[in-house]
């Protein structure tokens, strides 16, 4: 039950703009989203709407949508920046 990866404009630009170390942290849990859109460790949002999975210091804020079985990432962002 693969979901599809898609990636907004804006969190294009924040992954764009992460450190190199961070982007290749980065990068496979992207891909493994896909494959698992709630893996261990993921939250759901309270004060907003989606989830988020931690990659270090840093947040990935997406929202799954189940029917149309499509994974869209929201924002990347250092954690004191994101919420």
């Amino acid at each position: 039950m693969t979901y599809s990866v898609e990636i907004k404009r804006r969190a294009q630009r924040q992954l764009a703009r992460l450190p190199i170390d961070v982007y290749e942290r980065m990068k496979p849990i992207l891909q493994a989203l896909g494959d698992e859109p709630r893996p261990t460790g993921v939250r759901k949002l309270r004060a907003r709407e989606g989830w988020r999975v931690r990659v270090g210091e840093y947040r990935v804020v997406y929202d799954i949508d189940d029917r149309t079985r499509v994974v869209t990432i929201l924002e990347i962002g250092h954690r004191r920046e994101i919420y």
